[in-house]
């Protein structure tokens, strides 16, 4: 008897979802391998030169002349940043993983010890200098290296044990974390713009400032766990189209965020070292 095998049709919502998952991917990979390669410049060239004290300009504080454990400390999380944003989205294209799976897992294995390595950096400055924002900051800025840590380990332990479905959702989960940096300068961008900077203080412990504390990666989490149940076999079609307006709404607001943060500062400072 003839083996005779029967597909789900392919509806709107998962053509829909399709696409909008594709261009959010997109837009990330660019935006992120930018900021990345901003990061590596505008912390490590100073850190070459020896003119620590910039590092100062964008968060107070991250320099401490006394405190050289803690430099180091937010040095390798700097360091570390900027390459899991540069390898970070090569690992979700699905045909460098199905062609090159030598490439992909040994990116891999780069890509999650710079997490754990950022995690351990960021959560070390933590402990020994607090962040500028207090104990707020101290809370929301700890989960999300304990997080990223946890995530990091999570997603090489389920891939050397071939779990890959297991594998996959916690590379998405690391992945989310990861961009965290990014959706910080972000967020903050697009609210002076919008708002005067309203709920911030000087020293990041007004209103928005402690709700930032936690926005640029809970929300990057919630969004993953909704993509992870649309793409489910029996994810309802409402889940899906409610899934791909998400990411079509995130998609717009990276592609203008990108455009003003490449422009007025990431360019200036590429080309400035480059050239």
């Amino acid at each position: 008897m003839a083996d005779v095998s029967i597909q789900k049709p392919v509806t709107k919502s998962d053509t829909f979802l399709k696409w909008t998952n594709l261009s959010l991917v997109t837009i990330v990979w660019i935006s992120a391998l930018i900021f990345g390669i901003y990061i590596l410049i505008f912390y490590i060239v100073d850190s070459f030169d020896g003119v620590f004290e910039n590092w100062n300009l964008i968060l107070p504080d991250l320099y401490q002349e006394d405190e050289p454990v803690a430099t180091a400390s937010i040095g390798l999380h700097f360091a570390a940043g900027g390459i899991i944003l540069i390898l970070g989205s090569i690992q979700l294209v699905e045909s460098i993983r199905l062609r090159y799976p030598v490439v992909h897992r040994w990116i891999g294995k780069i890509y999650v010890l710079a997490s754990i390595l950022t995690a351990i950096g960021g959560l070390s400055f933590i402990f020994i200098s607090g962040t500028v924002g207090g104990v707020v900051m101290d809370i929301g800025f700890g989960l999300y290296g304990i997080l990223t840590f946890v995530a990091g380990v999570e997603t090489f332990r389920h891939a050397r044990e071939k779990r890959f479905e297991m594998h996959k959702a916690w590379s998405w989960r690391l992945y989310a974390l990861a961009i965290g940096s990014w959706l910080y300068r972000m967020d903050y961008g697009f609210w002076f713009i919008l708002a005067d900077g309203a709920g911030t203080t000087p020293d990041f412990r007004g209103v928005f400032d402690q709700v930032m504390a936690f926005f640029f990666y809970v929300p990057n989490l919630i969004v993953v766990e909704m993509l992870l149940r649309a793409q489910g076999r029996k994810a309802s079609s409402s889940i899906k189209i409610g899934a791909g307006v998400l990411m079509l709404f995130a998609t717009v607001f990276l592609v203008i965020g990108t455009y003003f943060f490449t422009k007025e500062l990431w360019g200036p400072v590429i080309l400035g070292n480059v050239g």
